[in-house]
């Protein structure tokens, strides 16, 4: 069974899995060693950047290592799609062209990249979105875990929409577009064996549909945040951090299919931190709440949005509470690294 990295001691000086899980420990390795090489301004770290002086244009990119490269509801090649064309789609774009870089280990059968490489391009064609340039390298045996991928993307904002992890204000309402814990307990369990993939399967899809539904909202939809890496907890909590606000949800709201509770149950894992690939978190005024739900709910993505808490007029900057479902409020906690590492 997998556990959570543990808290790195310093003296050794090394990289850990949890450095890349998008919890405490990736912040602390960007903060310290990443952004001040690259003289990064302090900020909010959004899923997308604006171009500089191209305001309409965002640009993402992301690299996708997950182990194995086939699993229920997915593969590399469609994730690494999804994955990107939904960062673009957290800044409130339409994706434009992508690029793909491929890393390959020596020795991985051909007819494993012919298929990750035809699920890629589906992939593609379905969002509508051409790839149009990449790269291609190899490394010996040993150097690379079978196969890795890289994609950028470009994308171009939908008018009034500019959503941002700073801009969540008191008021909002919390609303999630489906269900959590597919895609990590998915993943897990085909790589260990554990049996649950039977019962189910990645949420792996694009988003940026759905998130063209809420352009008519325009600069009522505050922030969009796909609950990747670390799962609905880390995404809430980056969002408090960035905004300054606290924010509450209700755990009686929150949508944890049957399976994926049993699953975490057992595991031991919270279903809070186990990433996801095919839903989004969107914080919007109180008063769009229902026309918001009613867009989400139009399209077959977004059928099971919920409405799951509220950024609170008061309380501590940058905490995220969870309303039990006997009544009580515990603290959500930003995750220290990641329970469930090679996911994306």
């Amino acid at each position: 069974m997998t556990v959570e990295c543990p808290t790195p001691n310093h003296e050794d000086e090394v990289v850990l899995l949890g450095h890349g899980a998008g919890g405490r420990l990736t912040a602390e390795l960007l903060d310290q060693i990443v952004l001040p090489s690259l003289n990064g301004e302090p900020g909010p770290l959004e899923d997308a950047a604006l171009l500089p002086g191209y305001r309409e244009l965002v640009i993402s990119t992301d690299s996708f290592v997950v182990s194995p490269l086939f699993f229920p509801g997915g593969d590399i090649g469609s994730l690494a799609v999804h994955g990107t064309v939904n960062d673009l789609a957290m800044r409130g774009a339409w994706p434009v062209a992508l690029s793909v870089s491929l890393i390959i280990e020596e020795g991985l059968p051909l007819a494993e990249l012919r298929s990750v490489m035809d699920s890629l391009g589906k992939a593609a064609r379905s969002v509508g979105v051409p790839v149009v340039t990449g790269d291609t390298k190899v490394v010996g045996r040993g150097a690379a875990d079978r196969l890795f991928v890289n994609t950028t993307g470009i994308g171009q904002r939908h008018g009034s929409l500019h959503p941002s992890a700073a801009l969540a204000r008191p008021g909002d309402a919390v609303l999630l577009s489906g269900p959590v814990g597919l895609h990590g307990t998915t993943v897990l369990s085909t790589r260990e064996g554990l049996g649950f993939e039977g019962d189910i399967a990645s949420d792996s899809r694009p988003l940026h549909r759905l998130v063209r539904t809420l352009a008519p909202l325009g600069a009522a939809v505050h922030v969009l945040r796909d609950p990747t890496r670390g799962g609905l907890a880390a995404a809430l909590n980056e969002i408090a951090r960035d905004s300054s606000v606290a924010v509450e949800i209700e755990e009686s709201a929150v949508p944890v299919p049957g399976p994926v509770a049993a699953a975490c149950d057992l595991l031991g894992l919270d279903p809070l931190v186990v990433a996801n690939e095919g839903c989004l978190i969107a914080f919007v005024d109180a008063a769009s709440t229902e026309e918001a739900l009613t867009a989400l709910r139009s399209l077959p993505e977004g059928v099971g949005s919920v409405r799951i808490g509220e950024v609170l007029p008061h309380g501590p900057s940058g905490r995220v509470t969870l309303r039990t479902l006997v009544g009580a409020r515990r603290i959500v906690d930003m995750p220290l690294g990641e329970q469930l590492p090679r996911i994306c």
